[in-house]
């Protein structure tokens, strides 16, 4: 068992090594030029945004429409922090400054709303959401509706890797966990597993906090590259786009997540040339697509050799049987 556990391990750390280094290397020679980095930055922020709701929405069972919100709060407070330090370990501190104030936000609201469920806990959450937005469009040290601007650009390849590697990781790790299995017992039956002794409220709130953790590093993330940032960046369409990932890729699956938002990123980018027929053409892909595969593309599996080969051994068997 532990010669598996050692083989899965170094499996995993080759191919995200290897996965690191042919993109640096596409991004020293050229081939990756600024916008696709910009494309490739974003899709980034979205794995991590919709990984984290994921474990709140998909994996725990809640419904929140909040994540906009947390996000926000990773923005600003990395953003007025790496004004007032210009450098990297002023960065670093910001991220994880707005990363841990996002989860303590997340605890605070978390406690009394998510005693609520279903559309309740979505209205409450959204609700939270608009709260902290218009917050920041009426404080001083946000600059109100104006915004932000950050000369400087901290997040390269490096980082970006870095956080959305160590975020994926990190939350699968946690659902394979005793906590993450209760969180999924929660999700398919509240009653029965406060029956067998879990505490609901305590793996909801504690799912709930580390969705708002890690969506505040992807809210640092976001300001430390792409300079700007307002309250409206961070509204109720925001939250509905990450929500719509989670929904695309499969509520329950991480690989799901992930694919989902490079494939919508990368649909998105290539409409930008129609910018008049781009988010009818966006919306009819999702509306059919969703129509043909209502569960998802993943649905609530992970993407494995052993799924590899099960798809592969139909797809054999449907050929012989043809022929």
């Amino acid at each position: 068992m532990q010669k598996l556990l050692g083989s899965n391990f170094l499996k995993k750390a080759i191919f995200l090594a290897a996965t690191f280094g042919l993109v640096q290397l596409l991004i020293v020679t050229g081939v990756i030029n600024p916008f696709i980095m910009d494309t490739l930055t974003t899709i980034c922020i979205n794995i991590i945004l919709a990984v984290s709701l994921n474990l709140i929405t998909g994996f725990t069972g809640q419904f929140s429409l909040g994540h906009a919100g947390f996000m926000s709060i990773g923005a600003y407070t990395c953003t007025i922090i790496t004004l007032r330090v210009p450098t990297t370990l002023g960065f670093i501190t910001g991220l994880l400054a707005g990363a841990i104030l996002a989860a303590l936000v997340g605890a605070v609201v978390g406690l009394p709303t998510l005693r609520l469920r279903g559309d309740y806990l979505a209205i409450a959450t959204l609700g939270m959401a608009e709260i902290i937005r218009i917050i920041f469009l009426n404080l001083d040290i946000t600059n109100g509706a104006a915004g932000l601007f950050n000369n400087n650009q901290y997040v390269n390849w490096f980082w970006l890797f870095l956080f959305t590697a160590g975020t994926v990781v990190l939350i699968s790790n946690f659902i394979k966990s005793s906590h993450g299995r209760a969180c999924i017992s929660i999700r398919e039956d509240e009653i029965a597993a406060e029956a067998v002794g879990i505490n609901s409220t305590k793996y909801k709130v504690t799912a709930f906090v580390m969705g708002a953790f890690f969506a505040g590093i992807a809210g640092s993330m976001h300001s430390s590259y792409f300079y700007f940032i307002k309250p409206d960046l961070f509204g109720f369409l925001k939250s509905i786009n990450i929500l719509v990932i989670v929904v695309f890729g499969g509520l329950g699956s991480i690989s799901g997540s992930i694919i989902a938002a490079i494939l919508l990123a990368l649909i998105s980018t290539s409409l930008q040339s129609i910018p008049e027929l781009q988010m009818v053409i966006y919306a009819a892909m999702l509306i059919t697509i969703m129509l043909f595969r209502p569960q998802g593309l993943m649905g609530s599996k992970e993407l494995s050799l052993s799924l590899f080969k099960k798809w592969s051994s139909l797809i054999h068997r449907k050929n012989g049987g043809e022929a």
